[in-house]
């Protein structure tokens, strides 16, 4: 459960280390997002000497989060911690590598390009 002022993890390669969410996109009275949904969100924390620098505002994809996300099957997943994978506006991935797993639910949503970059989808 994603909401404004959390404070993400970014897992791939795009150069940005930590983002705060601002605005979870879906409509004016939409107040959190969960896996597979987008955010908008400003860079806090970035690598130096990278394209994504520190302040910009980005648009990202959440694909963990530690509130248990309830299956279709029934079954729950969480994860450690809250994580996105920064995009673009045709819903492509900045970065082309990623770390760690992704929940099958990003590829459900239509995120191939994402789920392709996953060294393993559970």
């Amino acid at each position: 459960m994603i909401q404004p002022r959390t404070i993400l993890k970014v897992i791939d390669n795009s150069g940005a280390k930590l983002v705060r969410c601002f605005h979870v996109i879906g409509g004016s009275y939409k107040k959190y997002a969960q896996i597979g949904e987008l955010i908008t969100a400003s860079v806090i924390a970035a690598e130096p000497h990278r394209e994504i620098k520190k302040g910009q505002v980005v648009k990202a994809l959440v694909v963990w989060q530690k509130k248990p996300y309830r299956r279709s099957d029934g079954s729950y997943i969480r994860f450690d911690t809250n994580a996105v994978v920064l995009v673009n506006d045709k819903k492509e991935p900045l970065g082309n590598r990623l770390v760690g797993v992704l929940p099958r639910e990003i590829k459900e949503k239509n995120y191939d390009k994402v789920s392709a970059l996953a060294p393993e989808i559970v």
